[in-house]
């Protein structure tokens, strides 16, 4: 699973306004400690018997509440098989359906079965024998179906039980979280067909456990059961299930009953079906089907977007040594959905903006896109073939899917670009870090949607790397080839993990996942070196708390440069405060700390302006590069950083290129006109145009200077992305020969363009555009919707007469009431509150939306924007 945009932006929202304020760096003392003590209590005491005072304990800000623990399901009942036959009410969105599952008891004798079914009208349960069905009696709590069967059955006897049932899952309680931001199950999108732009669909959400919310089951991942699922449609609609399709027959009534079959078992929170008008574009591998299911309009370009499909099929089989194992592969893009994609066996979802794309915006691609199919993709060995036994140890799902996106740009891309995959994705960690820390494997939580978070996934991947480098390439995949094989089809906990890396390296590695994956937070380094009388001594300090994070071991590789040799010295860190001596002939011109960039760590490594520059040009990695880059921005007005700088707007690399253009955003030094000349070259003829388009806003940074003539040839750029740089910079520094240019482009701007041209309207539009905001804003896609466009809006407004602002209030207001997605109307609530400075009555409207929306997500951020 990836998450959803709104999940990205609650966890993002919790980590910058539910930190306290002083925690800005995890690796100063002062931002780590909260500004309470946990004591003990007082109590009097004559002096007899008074003992040792309680030392104060300082509390992390970070560390989370004590949960309840949460140990895995008993399982009393095995669901071996689950045939399902539906048929849906558009009108009520409800789902008419027949289950019968075959059970069995999994070890202790049972005369009753209990299953999930949430919010169900059950009509009968019957037990299914070979000559006439039983009727069973049950009890029902709109929770939990408890069946009383009619004996007692043994582990070695399998009973059929068949279930009427009507699901109605907009009846149940609106819940979800940062990563699933809905859990009831069953989806209909658009199902009156009152949305003009928006297709009528069906859809399922199973992960974690609302799958129960639309048939009856075991709804837990120590669960694996086969299935078939018939259902029936109208006749225009195309159908999507796990498995198979393995019937389809026309109906007297117009309608048409497909029939999905998975003959491989698989957990029952994966399990999924889909209804609409959708193209389906075929693909294969090694004979086996691979289709994208996609809107219509999109046919054309979506084997731009899925079809390195069957080449990271191939290359996952080779590499772990376990060819892809299930019936066929399938992708499909639907609307609202409630996160970023899921896994389910053989039938992957995704949110439609994954395919909402020109065959200009695909052009500006970048790995962000292609990552999020990698991850589903691998979650079918890890995951799917086998699957976590509890949600406590949902990082054996998670961290295997996010290491897939490292992987594959490894061997697709290249080492830097897999560099770039890291060092995004330990960022995003270490911006968690700040306001919890959390075991990757944990056994307490809240809920078990609170794994779903940046642990589970960011960190959890690059554990699995530093895995990788500790045992080596070899050994690495061995043992992934020995894990999958062992235990293929069920489900297991982090200690299976464990053994199937000693079984195969014959070492004891139980230090490495203890202070890994069963420890909180991670290293804060501080690391220092000096020279002298032919050795360097290098200091490392570990300034984590020591009370509630591990002192770790790390072994480590130091690389020292003399006379431009470079020589790699392997360490281990095992104290807090630790010196070792490396031999050098001479005073090193640098001494670089972790210099394979493996180590999850927050690293304050000491380095001089002059280590740096060496750094860079002597550089083996883009993280190298990228670091030096970064760390020389504050001295741009010396001569050798300002080279440095234009050297690398030439490198191999663009990410390399892209940091050097931002870095040289308002630039004030003697190189200014050489260092204007580069950034117009770049802007201009540079490859690859995230870089271009980096190139333009940092020329737009330089104030009351005229790149007005660059900005215009922007305008006809091939990628969507640069235009739209040139559209933001153009919205700083209108020009009048620009104008007609931006009109016409208004007049046939894609989606992707029109957040773009909201925001140049915003400050230099009239009257004539409010009703072009007005009528593009249905075309508009929901995530820009949210980033740009509604904001954009809203400052438009406020320079409109107030007589001309009601229609625009209106329909803000509408948007953050009722829209169906929650990106929307958050992004509505958000343009309002920009509107309310100046109007005041607003906020009486912005208070009432507060009080009557019912997503507790969206609640829980309207309090932190306020």
């Amino acid at each position: 699973m990836k998450y959803s945009v709104l999940g990205a932006l609650s966890l993002v929202l919790t980590c910058h306004f539910g930190a306290p304020a002083q925690a800005v760096k995890s690796n100063k003392p002062a931002a780590t400690k909260a500004a309470v003590t946990k004591k003990a209590p007082s109590t009097a005491a004559s002096p007899s018997t008074q003992t040792a005072p309680v030392t104060s304990i300082v509390v992390p800000s970070w560390l989370p509440p004590t949960n309840p623990a949460q140990p895995s399901a008993t399982i009393l009942t095995d669901v071996l098989d689950t045939k399902l036959d539906v048929r849906f009410d558009w009108s009520k969105q409800q789902l008419l359906g027949t289950a019968l599952l075959t059970l069995r008891p999994h070890f202790y004798t049972q005369n009753q079965v209990i299953l999930n079914a949430k919010g169900f009208d059950i009509k009968n349960v019957r037990l299914v024998t070979g000559n006439k069905d039983k009727t069973l009696t049950y009890g029902y709590d709109k929770r939990r179906l408890t069946i009383n069967l009619d004996r007692q059955y043994t582990r070695s006897e399998t009973y059929q039980v068949r279930i009427n049932y009507i699901a109605k899952p907009n009846e149940l309680p609106s819940n979800g979280s940062a990563a699933i931001t809905s859990n009831k199950g069953l989806y209909f999108i658009n199902p009156l067909g009152t949305e003009k732009d928006k297709p009528k669909q069906i859809w399922t959400q199973g992960e974690t456990e609302a799958n129960s919310c639309w048939f009856p089951t075991i709804d837990k991942p120590n669960q694996r059961m086969t299935q078939e699922i018939a259902m029936t449609v109208e006749a225009q609609y195309k159908t999507l299930s796990n498995g198979l399709l393995v019937s389809s027959k026309k109906n007297s009534d117009g309608t048409r009953t497909d029939v999905w079959k998975q003959s491989l078992p698989a957990a029952p929170y994966l399990t999924m079906l889909a209804v609409g008008n959708f193209a389906v574009v075929s693909d294969t591998w090694r004979g086996k089907a691979v289709e994208y299911y996609v809107d219509p309009q999109y046919q054309s370009t979506a084997k731009a977007i899925f079809g390195n499909t069957p080449e990271m099929m191939e290359f996952y089989s080779q590499k772990l040594g376990v060819d892809f194992p299930w019936e066929k592969y399938s992708q499909i893009a639907v609307h609202d959905f409630v996160s970023g994609a899921m896994e389910n066996t053989t039938a992957v979802t995704f949110e439609q903006s994954i395919v909402q794309r020109s065959v200009r915006d695909i052009l500006d691609m970048n790995y962000d896109a292609e990552s999020t199919i990698t991850h589903e993709l691998f979650h079918h060995w890890f995951g799917d073939y086998v699957t976590s036994e509890s949600w406590s140890n949902l990082p054996l799902n998670e961290s295997f899917a996010d290491y897939s996106e490292f992987l594959w740009a490894e061997h697709k891309y290249g080492a830097d670009a897999a560099a770039l995959v890291q060092q995004k994705s330990l960022s995003q960690y270490l911006d968690e870090a700040r306001s919890k820390r959390e075991p990757l494997i944990r056994y307490q939580y809240a809920s078990q949607e609170d794994m779903f978070d940046r642990h589970s996934y960011n960190k959890g991947g690059r554990v699995l790397h530093m895995l990788r480098k500790q045992v080596g390439d070899e050994a690495f995949f061995a043992s992934l080839n020995r894990y999958l094989t062992q235990h293929k089809y069920t489900a297991v906990e982090l200690s299976e993990l464990r053994t199937a890396f000693e079984d195969v390296t014959g070492e004891d590695l139980m230090w490495f996942f203890d202070q890994w994956f069963l420890q909180r937070g991670h290293p804060e380094l501080r690391v220092t070196h000096s020279y002298a009388g032919g050795q360097i001594a290098l200091r490392v300090q570990q300034l984590q708390d020591s009370t509630f994070s591990p002192i770790y071991r790390l072994p480590i590789t130091v690389t020292t440069w003399v006379n431009n040799q470079a020589t790699d010295h392997r360490i281990v860190v095992t104290k807090a405060n630790q010196t070792f001596q490396l031999p050098a002939s001479q005073r090193p011109a640098l001494v670089k700390f972790d210099s394979g960039g493996q180590l999850l760590a927050d690293i304050e490594e000491e380095l001089t302006q002059d280590e740096l520059l060496y750094q860079y040009y002597h550089a083996r990695s883009y993280l190298q590069k990228y670091e030096a880059i970064e760390k020389l921005r504050p001295k741009l007005a010396d001569l050798a950083v300002s080279g440095m700088m234009r050297n690398a707007l030439n490198d191999s690399f663009w990410a390399v290129r892209q940091a050097a253009a931002e870095a040289l955003r308002r630039y004030k030094g003697s190189e200014g006109n050489a260092v204007r000349s580069e950034l117009q070259r770049v802007a201009a003829r540079d490859k690859k145009s995230q870089v271009r388009a980096a190139a333009l806003t940092s020329l737009s940074s330089f104030q009351n200077e005229d790149f007005g003539s660059v900005y215009s040839v922007a305008l006809t750029d091939s990628s969507n992305l640069v235009v739209g740089a040139a559209l933001n910079a153009l919205a700083k520094a209108p020009t009048i020969e620009s104008r007609t240019q931006i009109n016409k482009l208004r007049e046939n701007a894609g989606p992707s363009l029109l957040g773009a041209l909201s925001n140049y309207y915003a400050l230099n539009g009239g009257v004539e555009q409010y009703q072009w905001y007005l009528g593009r804003m249905g075309e508009v896609s929901d995530e820009d919707l949210y980033e740009s466009y509604l904001q954009s809006f809203a400052i438009f407004m406020l320079r409109m007469p107030p007589v001309e602002r009601d229609k625009g209030i209106q329909r803000l207001e509408s948007y953050a009431r009722s829209h169906s997605r929650d990106i929307v109307r958050l992004g509505a609530y958000k343009a309002l509150s920009t509107m309310a400075s100046s109007m005041p009555a607003l906020k009486t409207t912005l208070q009432d939306i507060r009080m009557k929306e019912k997503d507790p997500n969206l609640k829980t951020m309207y309090t932190l924007l306020q």
